[in-house]
């Protein structure tokens, strides 16, 4: 027997479409088989093909006779068929013999019967394979998922024989969300399928039956849509002379990405093999939809991941350049952001020969806080360069943003007025973090007046505080991301570690500039949190009045 040339068909236990028996037997060897057994029974045996003409052995391998060659149908006593499926493809005859012969021809028709089940098989695996390795190709290849699901439908409709056939996917939204409505697809392929089934509104089946097994990984397959109680409208199948019908999820993961449905024109018992290789396209198509929707997604990250370092460079610009150059003050910053970008900030500028220090720390983190803290940061500048006292510019900053933001957007502030000449520190607070005063003598002083956070109520009022810095002390000035630093014991950092640090500053000779001050407790903080994450952006700023006028100028 001989190997044939590709051909199409569905698998040994359905219809074997374009397959006949010379398909399997090209070199004669069955009918050469019954030959020399006819010659020792003395009687004639003959293989007939599925038109009941005479195949018989030649030089070239076989011939096929005319009509009407070889045994009349009124002299055979002996016939066994050649039966794939539910298909004969021809017949072994014989003119005599009896039931003995007949059992022995029963033997051979088997035999050559598993021979083209195997041979259906083998056929079917290398039609499956040959298919997968061309969808394996778009994973790599292209990253447009049209294109993928109608390679997809084609080869489905190409090695099954099918005539008609379509790919829906459930929706997509702009973030790349898919639905898990089965209500909610999209066509993405379709062929030999006219418009007006296309654009059906209703499912083939009731409450969407065959997409929802499909997507629950069952292949669904009917022999005849016109006899299948499920389906909802037999008119329409009737219109479209769809009668035989295949359907499978795609589904990658566990996760559902659409559905394949193919068709035939005719009735069709749908095999094992046939729903296998239904399957095993569907999942390849899901895997290369997901890839492409994986790369897609990748280079939007990318994209978005420059924008967010293009924000967070010009968010950087809003901080302070340079600190204050005044002979009678030392100032230092650090500033963090727990992301590329901070909804933290703080500002160091001279006014009106005062020196402003202020630190906020807007609701939320990423790019909104980012956002509000722009807006909160450029409204109180524009307020502070007037040279107004703290209370009013807290004010006016919380009327800006009640007036811009939602309700929902709020921050914290802190602003105060400090005169290098007399170390009077006017200041106001809207719900920020109490600072801290380090005294000549070494005590810890809270500066705890309260007030309402901005951006929550326009009519809100801040009240002016007054204090002062002797020359030697220090004002310490931070956001909640320094007092929320978490150690591996989960152990917060809190206030009272903070304030029992800067109170021994001065025993540990680290409190005789702002730069020693603000690098003791930066170090403290990275010993205790070690490499667990921030919670929280982190600001810290460091005003020391200089007790010898030595001006010292420190970068932020």
């Amino acid at each position: 027997m001989h190997t044939p040339a590709p051909s199409t068909q569905s698998g040994p236990d359905a219809h074997p479409h374009g397959l006949t028996l010379r398909s399997f037997l090209t070199d004669g060897s069955l009918a050469q088989m019954c030959a020399e057994l006819g010659r020792i029974t003395e009687t004639v045996i003959e293989v007939r093909d599925e038109r009941d003409r005479l195949v018989s052995a030649d030089a070239d391998g076989w011939r096929i006779g005319e009509e009407g060659e070889g045994l009349a149908p009124h002299a055979r006593e002996v016939t066994v068929p050649l039966i794939i499926g539910h298909t004969q493809i021809g017949s072994l005859v014989a003119g005599a013999g009896g039931q003995p012969l007949k059992h022995f021809l029963a033997l051979i028709s088997q035999t050559a019967v598993e021979w083209c089940h195997g041979f259906l098989e083998l056929r079917h695996a290398i039609d499956e394979l040959g298919v997968l390795i061309e969808l394996s190709s778009l994973l790599v290849g292209t990253e447009d998922n049209t294109q993928m699901v109608e390679e997809a439908l084609d080869s489905v409709l190409r090695v099954l024989d099918l005539d008609a056939g379509s790919v829906v996917m459930l929706s997509e939204d702009a973030d790349g969300i898919v639905s898990e409505d089965e209500r909610d697809v999209r066509l993405h392929a379709a062929r030999g399928l006219s418009e007006a089934w296309l654009q059906n509104p209703e499912s083939l089946s009731q409450d969407r039956t065959f997409d929802r097994l499909a997507l629950a990984g069952e292949v669904v397959s009917i022999e005849d849509l016109l006899e299948d109680d499920r389906v909802r409208n037999d008119a329409q199948v009737r219109d479209e002379r769809v009668r035989g019908f295949m359907c499978a999820g795609l589904v990658f993961r566990g996760k559902p990405i659409g559905v394949i449905r193919v068709y035939s024109r005719e009735p069709r018992v749908f095999s094992e093999l046939d729903k296998r290789l239904l399957r095993s396209i569907a999942q390849q198509a899901a895997a290369a939809v997901q890839q492409a929707r994986l790369i897609r997604n990748s280079r939007r990250d990318r994209e978005m991941e420059r924008q967010v370092r293009l924000a967070a460079d010009v968010q950087r610009r809003m901080l302070p350049r340079c600190l204050p150059d005044d002979p009678r003050v030392e100032t230092a910053a650090h500033y963090q952001p727990s992301f590329d970008l901070g909804g933290d900030f703080y500002d160091l500028f001279e006014v009106e020969g005062k020196i402003a220090i202020a630190a906020g720390d807007v609701v939320g983190k990423g790019v909104p806080a980012a956002m509000l803290m722009s807006l909160v940061r450029t409204s109180f500048r524009a307020h502070a360069e007037r040279g107004l006292p703290p209370h009013e510019v807290l004010t006016r900053v919380n009327h800006d943003l009640c007036r811009d933001s939602m309700e929902s957007e709020f921050a914290t502030m802190w602003y105060g007025l400090l005169d290098p000449e007399t170390g009077v520190l006017d200041w106001s607070t809207a719900g920020h973090e109490p600072p801290l005063i380090v005294r000549e003598d070494g005590r810890c002083e809270e500066l705890s007046i309260g007030g309402l956070v901005v951006g929550i109520n326009p009519n809100a009022t801040y009240t002016a505080e007054r204090d002062r810095l002797a020359p030697g002390e220090s004002l310490i000035v931070y956001t909640d991301g320094v007092t929320d630093v978490m150690s591996f014991e989960a152990q917060r950092f809190g206030k009272d570690r903070l304030r029992t640090l800067v109170a021994h500053l001065r025993e540990q000779g680290h409190a005789d500039s702002a730069h020693e001050v603000l690098g003791s407790i930066l170090r403290e903080l990275r010993q205790f949190g070690g490499l667990t994450v921030r919670p929280d952006d982190t600001t810290l700023v460091v005003v020391r009045r200089q007790s010898n006028q030595v001006a010292r100028l420190s970068e932020p």
